[in-house]
């Protein structure tokens, strides 16, 4: 990847920080975006990466000033932004629902809308989903509305923004920081019971991943396709 230039959106941890880490080990550099400038910048640190911005990748506004202010182009931008909306109808708010679905897709139509100059040709966005919300369960509504709706909106983007490729990496349960503070201390219990079951007998890691984004990137004909990994999860029954 020497010569290429990847924004990492979510960058200062989990999935993308460790895609950076990759993407300088092939010899590529990389632009951080984060919320929290304090991670961030130890994030830079760690990778050495040619530049950082800290913002809410939500905000419309300051995601077109971020695009607009580049340099120069770039090669590829890598979104990891969002989080798992587990929301039961009973109790349910639908304001926070709506926001959900909101700052989703918003976000993944505003990300190849302000970069869609930037990006040079055979370049990709590659945003991360979900497969979790794939099987019906309670307060996975919200989830599993935005877990089938994604893959159309990227299958879309490839045709509009051809050359430039858009992909979508569908990831199960990866063990990162977000995890961990979801799942507090249940987090253990749950890396035994995948260790357990798993076909691959392991846990995913953003090691994983990162790997996968990489290859992506690599690969110039890959286009408008949702990319699952998860250790094989979706194969147990139940």
């Amino acid at each position: 990847m020497a010569g290429q230039t990847v924004v990492v959106i979510g960058g200062s941890a989990g999935m993308g920080r460790e895609t950076a880490r990759q993407v300088r080990a092939r010899g590529g550099d990389v632009i951080l975006v984060g919320r929290d400038p304090d991670r961030l910048r130890e994030a830079a640190a760690e990778v050495g990466a040619a530049g950082t911005a800290s913002f809410d990748a939500t905000d419309p506004d300051r995601l077109q000033e971020f695009f607009q202010d580049l340099p120069g182009p770039v090669d590829h931008v890598m979104s990891t932004a969002g989080t798992p909306t587990y929301m039961p109808l009973d109790g349910m708010d639908l304001a926070a629902a709506r926001r959900g679905f909101d700052e989703r897709m918003a976000l993944t139509l505003g990300i190849a809308l302000c970069s869609r100059d930037k990006v040079r040709p055979a370049g990709t966005l590659i945003y991360i989903g979900g497969t979790g919300g794939r099987r019906p369960g309670v307060g996975l509504s919200v989830m599993s509305a935005m877990t089938a709706a994604l893959p159309a909106l990227i299958a879309n983007l490839a045709l509009e923004m051809a050359p430039v490729r858009v992909n979508l990496i569908a990831a199960g349960f990866v063990d990162t920081p977000l995890s961990a503070s979801l799942l507090g201390d249940r987090l253990e219990a749950r890396r035994a019971e995948l260790r357990a079951t798993l076909p691959i007998g392991r846990v995913v890691g953003p090691g994983d991943v990162a790997s996968l984004a990489v290859h992506i990137m690599c690969n110039e004909a890959l286009t408008g396709g949702t990319y699952d990994i998860d250790g094989g999860q979706q194969l147990i029954p139940g």
